[in-house]
């Protein structure tokens, strides 16, 4: 698997000059620290009417408009921390330790209704998370085609067919928050007096229900396809049980599927960032594969080591206050995903050379289309 080089080779300075796709002035960031520093700094903004994307224009909610009601991940303090606080209890690693069974079952069910040959994006990575974020949300599962398709499309990052896409939906949210989910989080925050509007809820559950499949589906199936070219590293998770977690932190570095120009912020005021001021309103870009790629924390950061000690270091869900609010659900299904399928498929190989294997590089995930495997 070649990774994109879009955002994993490393300039010699710190921060480097770039220009949004309007031409706006903004820096790129690719050390590892700064980085951390750029994502926890609240003078670092993420509001959507401030930010310029760096290489097409994206219009989902018109250009240069406030993110809609609810959707917290491109707002700041203190809208964003009023959203969060209740989803927290939610996704809190606790409560997630009380669905891995149910996640299991599910990644069981999967592995029995695989042919041989079969396609581990469309018959195990995609539809594990889809059918997670479903029950946890209360979305039904029996509408997964269209969503899935939809979300494709908008990650496809093409601002015309990705705006028709949410437009879309959007309404389908909106039509489920007006009939009334029957559990999940959204039935809860329905019911439960938390004062949020429809709009709001209906938002709120679009943006976790499009983030809570799409990114782990392909971290799940990337992730797999890792393995299977790195035999020693497979099989020395075969042999230790106790070395999954690593594995998972180890796999978020090496792979950091967020490449294409994303998280970016805007300065609210001049900031200095490693000897080099950057100016109120200059739109500034971090480059999570170069971070994750950073030698001065990561030892021989080109080879994957699942046993590195230093993995769980990895920015691979961001940092800060936007710190992917599903980390511990993702975290939890890749661990189940790969656990289930290298222990009911011990045999799992590519069933075309890996050279064929179709990667998705032209999006803003980084992705396979489609992995052929086969076992004996």
């Amino acid at each position: 698997m070649e990774f994109p080089k879009t955002f994993t080779n490393r300039p010699e300075l710190p921060l480097t000059r770039v220009a949004s796709y309007d031409g706006h002035p903004g820096w790129l960031v690719t050390r590892h620290a700064t980085v951390r520093q750029v994502l926890a700094d609240p003078r670092f903004s993420a509001r959507q009417e401030l930010r310029r994307p760096m290489f097409r224009p994206v219009r989902v909610n018109g250009p240069r408009e406030p993110a809609a009601p609810g959707w917290f991940s491109a707002m700041d303090a203190p809208e964003h921390t009023r959203y969060r606080r209740h989803l927290h209890t939610w996704f809190s690693a606790r409560n997630l330790r009380r669905l891995e069974p149910r996640v299991t079952e599910i990644a069981r069910e999967l592995l029995d209704a695989m042919d041989d040959p079969a396609d581990l994006v469309r018959d195990y990575a995609l539809p594990l998370p889809s059918r997670v974020i479903c029950e946890v949300l209360g979305v039904p599962y029996a509408d997964h085609e269209f969503f899935e398709a939809e979300t494709a499309i908008v990650a496809a990052y093409e601002p015309e067919s990705a705006g028709a896409a949410m437009i879309r939906l959007a309404a389908y949210m909106r039509e489920l928050v007006e009939r009334g989910p029957e559990d999940g989080v959204l039935a809860e925050l329905i019911e439960n007096g938390s004062g949020l509007t429809h709009e709001e809820l209906a938002n709120i559950g679009l943006g976790l229900l499009t983030a809570g499949h799409e990114t782990t589906a392909h971290m799940i199936s990337l992730g797999v396809l890792a393995l299977l070219e790195h035999p020693d590293q497979l099989a020395a998770l075969a042999a230790d049980p106790d070395l999954m977690d690593p594995a998972v932190e180890e796999l978020l570095r090496y792979l950091s599927i967020l490449h294409l120009g994303a998280p970016n912020r805007v300065a609210l005021e001049d900031v200095e960032l490693d000897g080099v001021v950057v100016r109120a309103g200059e739109t500034v870009t971090v480059s999570l594969p170069a971070a994750n790629r950073d030698p001065e924390v990561f030892t021989g950061p080109e080879h994957l080591d699942l046993a590195r000690p230093e993995a769980r270091e990895n920015l691979g869900f961001g940092h800060g206050a936007h710190l992917c609010l599903g980390h511990n659900l993702a975290r939890m299904e890749m661990a189940v995903a790969y656990r289930e399928l290298f222990a009911r498929r011990p045999t799992l190989r590519l069933a075309v050379p890996s050279e064929q294997v179709v990667l998705r590089t032209d999006a803003v995930v980084f992705g396979a289309v489609s992995i052929p495997v086969t076992w004996d």
